[in-house]
């Protein structure tokens, strides 16, 4: 089979490149190494998702991009940087590769810069998702997986969150966006039976993790013995998913896809297990055998107080069963963050 997979060279992304090249398909990865964080980062978690050697000579990011798609094209890999909202340049790869299913992983990150640039955030979650779904009806791709996001339920007061909940208010321009992705996909599904799957990730940690996410962000401030940002008094909490079960759950929802028809689903994909702010600074310290300078802050407008995903459904339709619990992702992750 061969899979075009958007922001396949970010954290969720290289992995699911990574397995789906064992798994021996071919993969065309489409990521515009945007200066969301250090370009550097995404061309080494390039390099690790094709078993390619990460002693890598940086020089500049045009060439240091244009060296990595040059040396990692194979016939089962092929990269291109391009920006999802520039139509043009998808419609030629579009046309160059027959493409059996597509993962839409890309977006612009982040609920806090969200706030600051919600216009970006419009181009390109929700314009930039809508030229995938143009092309996709223009070539004939009826399959297609989409990444949303824990973070449409809001302060739901409902726990855990479910699939059938109401999540009609969303706290954050981040949010709102990945909520129009969900209402926009059943549009192009019901005009034009394109088989959608919906993922509702909630909170994806382990090696490879943006640096500006809680866990990578905390361990490396401890290492540094530097202060960290400590946003309310250590409540809020999250269901924080390990990044080898959230793969498990997007290829078992692949399957799915590809063996059903008339398929349009949203699915929760979780661990169940709610984690608080100071629970998780406590695991990285005990993993660093380093204590936390804490510098108290409020919380700060858009972020949720609390996420629990109910997984009943994603057990039941694709037979999804999370293994890794919370000490142990800490404890993989900290390894990999060590030797890094």
């Amino acid at each position: 089979m061969t899979y075009l997979v958007t922001g396949g060279s970010g954290f969720i992304g290289s992995h699911l490149v990574e397995k789906l090249l064992e798994n021996g398909h071919s993969v065309i990865n489409i990521d515009n190494f945007d200066d969301f964080y250090d370009y550097k980062i995404k061309i080494k978690n390039s390099l690790h998702s094709i078993k390619k050697n990460t002693d890598f000579k940086f020089s500049d990011k045009q060439s240091d991009i244009t060296n990595l798609i040059s040396s990692s094209k194979s016939e089962y890999y092929t990269l291109y940087h391009t920006d999802i909202r520039d139509k043009k340049n998808l419609e030629e790869i579009f046309a160059n590769h027959k493409i059996d299913l597509v993962i839409h992983l890309a977006a612009l990150a982040g609920v806090r810069p969200s706030i600051e640039r919600p216009l970006e955030y419009e181009e390109v979650n929700i314009r930039g998702t809508i030229n995938l779904w143009e092309l996709c009806n223009q070539f004939g791709i009826k399959k297609f997986i989409c990444a949303s996001s824990s973070s449409v339920y809001g302060n739901n007061t409902k726990i855990p969150f479910s699939e059938s909940d109401n999540v009609d208010k969303p706290i954050s321009p981040y949010a709102a966006t990945k909520k129009c992705g969900e209402i926009l996909g059943h549009v192009y599904h019901s005009l034009y039976q394109i088989d959608m799957i919906q993922l509702r990730f909630f909170t994806v940690y382990g090696p490879r993790q943006r640096p500006d996410l809680a866990i990578h962000k905390f361990a490396k401030l401890i290492f540094e013995d530097q202060e960290i940002p400590f946003y309310g008094d250590g409540n809020t909490a999250r269901d924080y998913t390990y990044i080898d079960d959230i793969i498990d759950g997007v290829l078992k929802s692949i399957l799915y896809l590809e063996k059903h028809a008339n398929i349009y689903e949203i699915i929760n994909l979780g661990e169940s297990e709610v984690i608080t702010l100071s629970q998780m600074l406590s695991e990285i310290e005990k993993n660093l055998n380093k204590t936390a300078h804490r510098k108290f802050l409020p919380l700060q407008p858009g972020d949720v107080k609390k996420t629990n995903a109910d997984i009943t459904k994603a057990k039941n339709l694709i037979g999804y069963h999370p293994t890794t619990n919370f000490q142990n992702g800490i404890k993989k992750f900290m390894e990999w963050f060590l030797r890094k």
